[in-house]
């Protein structure tokens, strides 16, 4: 038999997190429910904190605690090609989004995954306090007793010496039974220690009592909307529904302030409370973020109604926030100023968002989020610190949009230049893989990277924000994620009005005007300026993304559906994500469980992961694939490395693995290929060229000796 799963593979890779390895004997290892019953660790529900922090001892067994317990979505690669297919101008499902209720029964768990994951918390003693709509999350609650001895861990109290701040964690993976592993996605909740900070540069110092009767400095919206042509757009926002990301409150009086102060009118903004927060009668340190957000919209876009969507700052609050949103789907767009830094995240609460993300962009619903203001070192203020290259999320997620910060210089209302804001979030993902739509000069490699698109969030060139009773300049890149979000409510109100579908996951979509010959008249491309570890350049770079808008060119090209590069002239590119598998996960390949591995019993060409198909020495078997879109006009190639280890003889194929582009098959290899070490495969895949295309390798063994497929470092190159 092959070794462990990739899932019980990970339970081990977390073992240096445990309370063994931390050198602390007090804390004993939490019963199972039912010692026969096999069960399955969840890989990355361990915050990393835990590894940089100070055991002081056990949470008190009768501690109440509250847990959300992600579900899988269905049809994963039906998805990625529904996703594809609905933002590519041309395909029969382009701008035909889905409901919720459609999304959810095509793609969401089913109702009996829903039944069995609460039979399960019930059986084990925990309230269930809810379901979203989107049958994605169910939250539950009960003591850390009955936490640990649903999940198989343990709660800890910990000391962070970085923060200096308490917080507490489970010791290791979170594991459930074997048959709930098929429908639980992850476990968020079993730590305190990630909280979502704000992405904007406050003043330096207070205001003064007497600010509120003083003339506000800093940009208003005669100033950003001039610069950037928004008041060339012929559009307010009317008709069309932002969605703030929230976890403070605001003061209604401040937002009538500014709006008063120049000339605006429109909706009252109103609070959606998510699992029963409501800041608003008392709102903390993040006022400034929410009432940044509300004003910059409201300065863009007045008419649009903005709905303030306030959570508890927690990993299950945000979970719980995104299902929220887009099950309701009251909104075309979603702003986002607030985040924290992939490494000090786990994977799995992320990725249980980035479902939700997935949803929304399934409905038409575009989301912006600010890239951070830490430069290419996201954790400069957090436990991970200020040596780590890392970028935030959600901005990092592949199903919305990354906004980068600039400073931008202004003549009068008109634009003058833009430089890099020097502490402008970008980088490169260590969580996700590049996502087929992001090509185009300047970019490389086979992970995510950050920012797309950028406008200005200097400080030194900030904007005016009415807050906490006084006028205050604000920076940061939590301005520029609205800025972008009152446009996409500009352009879906112009999309309607010309019966075209609003702009949806808009980053494909800015990516195809950026790789057109519309880029430099629907762009500013900043090419001044760095942040600590990357530096602007002509076309794209991961300081401010492929630069920051002129509206109304930008609307035109996006409307009138962006013309490809011609036969000749295409950008070349490497479209497959992840690659080499080395982020520990599938995404954004979809894969038969077990398949993505970083065991000892194959080998990796390079690094430490591969995708292992197969090996099993009975009848099985495994899938990995990947939708990509080639671009019109581009040759491309597929290529990978395999290596074929078997136990059969002979030259008679039993064991086969099939490779696949779309439907036609590109290869059929066999045990009658085995060969010591990795073979270079490539085939010619230009037939595809202007259409979306699923490259899918399917592993097949009969029912005796074992045959495995590994392959590595996978591409499709473009040129």
């Amino acid at each position: 038999m092959r070794p462990r799963s990739l899932a019980l593979a990970a339970a081990f890779a977390v073992l240096p997190l445990s309370a063994v390895s931390l050198g602390v004997t007090t804390a004993q290892a939490a019963p199972t429910p039912n010692a026969a019953a096999p069960r399955v660790s969840l890989p990355e529900t361990v915050t990393p904190a835990v590894a940089r922090s100070e055991k002081k001892g056990d949470v008190p067994a009768d501690q109440q605690l509250s847990v959300a317990v992600s579900l899988k979505l269905r049809d994963t690669a039906g998805l990625d090609r529904f996703l594809a297919a609905v933002a590519t101008p041309g395909t029969p499902e382009y701008g035909h989004y889905l409901t919720p209720q459609q999304f959810t029964e095509r793609f969401g768990p089913t109702r009996a995954a829903v039944d069995q994951v609460k039979a399960y918390l019930a059986a084990q003693g925990l309230t269930v306090s809810g379901v979203s709509d989107n049958r994605q999350v169910v939250d539950a609650r009960g003591t850390a007793e009955q936490i640990a001895k649903a999940f198989g861990t343990h709660e800890s109290a910990y000391l962070d010496p970085q923060q200096q701040r308490t917080f507490f964690a489970n010791d290791a993976a979170a594991s459930v039974p074997a048959d709930l592993a098929a429908v639980v996605q992850g476990i968020s909740g079993l730590n305190n220690h990630t909280v979502r900070t704000t992405r904007n540069v406050k003043p330096s110092a207070p205001a003064a009592p007497n600010a509120a009767a003083a003339a506000p400095s800093g940009f208003g919206p005669t100033q950003y909307d001039g610069a950037y042509n928004l008041d060339k757009n012929g559009a307010d926002g009317t008709g069309v529904t932002v969605a703030l990301w929230e976890f403070d409150g605001y003061s209604a009086n401040n937002l009538k302030t500014y709006d008063s102060q120049y000339g605006l009118t429109g909706p009252a903004v109103t609070t959606v409370s998510v699992d029963g927060a409501n800041y608003d009668s008392a709102p903390g340190e993040g006022q400034g973020e929410v009432e940044l957000d509300s004003e910059i919209v409201r300065g863009v876009a007045p008419k649009a109604t903005q709905l303030v969507y306030e959570a508890p700052n927690s990993d299950q609050g945000e979970i719980d926030m995104a299902a929220k949103i887009v099950a309701d789907n009251r909104a075309s767009v979603i702003s986002i100023s607030w985040g924290s830094c992939e490494p000090d995240t786990t994977a799995s609460s992320m990725t249980a968002v980035d479902n939700s993300f997935k949803q929304a962009a399934a409905q038409g619903i575009s989301i912006f989020s600010a890239s951070g203001d830490d430069g290419s070192r996201d954790c400069t203020r957090s436990t991970s610190g200020s040596t780590v290259k890392a970028v935030d999320f959600p901005a990092s997620s592949p199903h919305q949009t990354g906004v980068g910060g600039t400073n931008l210089k202004v003549s009068g209302t008109a634009y003058s230049s833009e430089s890099a804001w020097s502490t402008a979030g970008g980088g490169v993902s260590t969580v996700f893989g590049k996502p087929g739509w992001q090509t185009g000069t300047g970019i490389s490699g086979t992970m995510r990277t950050v920012p797309d698109v950028s406008s200005n969030a200097d400080p030194a060139s900030g904007f005016a924000i009415y807050t906490v009773g006084g006028w205050q300049v604000y920076g940061g890149t939590s301005a520029a994620a609205p800025l972008w979000s009152g446009y996409a409510a500009q352009f879906n109100q112009k999309a309607k009005a010309a019966s075209k579908p609003v702009l949806g996951e808009a980053s494909p979509k800015l990516y195809a005007v950026a790789n057109s010959t519309a880029y430099g008249s629907a762009f500013h491309d900043v090419t001044t300026g760095k942040n600590q570890d990357f530096t602007t350049k002509a076309g794209y770079d991961q300081v401010t993304g492929w630069g920051s808008p002129i509206a109304d060119a930008l609307t035109t090209a996006l409307l009138g559906g962006t013309t490809p590069p011609p036969s000749g002239g295409c950008t070349a590119a490497q479209l497959v994500g992840n690659g080499g598998f080395e982020t520990g996960t599938a995404a954004p390949w979809t894969a038969s469980s077990g398949v993505v591995d970083n065991s000892t019993g194959e080998a990796a060409r390079s690094g430490s992961w591969k995708a292992w198909l197969d090996g099993y020495g009975s009848a099985h078997t495994d899938t990995l694939a990947q939708t990509v879109t080639v671009p019109a006009g581009c040759k491309a190639t597929l290529s990978f490395w395999v290596h074929i280890d078997t136990a059969e003889s002979g030259s008679t194929a039993y064991d086969k693995l099939t490779v696949q582009a779309g439907s036609t098959t590109l290869a059929t290899l066999s045990n009658a290929n085995a060969a010591t070490g990795f073979v270079q495969k490539s085939f010619d895949l230009s037939a595809f060229a202007g259409q979306t295309v699923t490259i899918k390798f399917t592993g097949t063994e009969d029912s005796s000796l074992k045959t495995s497929f590994v392959i590595d470092d996978a591409a499709v190159d473009v040129s």
